[in-house]
């Protein structure tokens, strides 16, 4: 049995890294994938191809989802489409890192628009098909960062812990309709982004980390997974750090 059998989940940002991980691993887990991309047509049309492949529809949306209307829009595509959203899965971000003697204004606000109020635009965008349903699973990323903060992230953690308290009380206003609000917090995430990192400080960081190893996109898709499915169906407003004991 497949874990997420006949739902539609709804992921940001998913054509590298983490989001790529996660609708691959939705896909073979049963779930109907829509995502989104900002830039990359190609890396959506061959991810879109790729998912398919597991028997599930899939399709990819080019989308802003720091744009209040096209995330509205977005949320009526997909639903003309799979019928149903099931899980939103808020995954696009950015970083714009900077010690806080000299970040723009401009930086910190871009940073607050795409991590922060897209994650407001898109859950806004869902919760009225959601409450029909009487049933929906939204899963929020975070961030060790949003946790702890990070010298020369002031903007990125700003965004990262906002999306924690935005999750909370999405969780106590929708608890009552059976709108699950989770976080998944993630640690170091070897991804395309980190493999142009100097080698000797990646291994300087996989040593500082209890496991010993940074994570991989599949973990943080197989904790999504789980708070996706009905698995999780007595689990909300929580913060689940998948970041191999880094702040143990």
């Amino acid at each position: 049995m497949k874990l997420l059998e006949n739902k539609t989940a709804l992921i940001t940002g998913a054509t590298r890294g983490i989001g790529k991980g996660i609708a691959q691993v939705f896909a073979k887990q049963g779930a109907n994938v829509a995502f989104t991309y900002s830039s990359s047509v190609d890396a959506a049309n061959a991810l879109e191809a790729e998912l398919k492949g597991y028997g599930v529809d899939a399709k990819g949306y080019q989308s802003n989802a720091a744009n209040f209307d096209a995330a509205q829009e977005l949320a009526d595509d997909v639903l003309k489409e799979f019928g149903s959203i099931d899980v939103l899965i808020n995954n696009a971000g950015i970083t714009k890192d900077n010690l806080l003697m000299r970040i723009s204004e401009d930086d910190f606000d871009k940073v607050i628009e795409i991590n922060l109020k897209s994650v407001f635009n898109l859950t806004k965008a869902v919760i009225r098909p959601m409450m029909k349903q009487r049933a929906g699973s939204i899963i929020n990323m975070s961030s060790v960062v949003g946790l702890k903060g990070n010298a020369g992230q002031s903007n990125y953690a700003a965004s990262k812990s906002g999306i924690i308290g935005f999750s909370k009380s999405v969780a106590l206003e929708l608890g009552s309709r059976n709108i699950r609000s989770n976080v998944i917090a993630p640690g170091f995430i070897e991804t395309e982004m980190t493999a142009k990192l100097d080698e000797a400080t990646v291994d300087g960081w996989r040593k500082s980390i209890p496991l010993k190893r940074g994570g991989t996109p599949e973990d943080i898709a197989n904790a999504c997974v789980f708070l996706a499915s009905d698995m999780s169906s007595y689990i909300t407003g929580q913060t689940l750090s998948v970041d191999g004991g880094m702040l143990t």
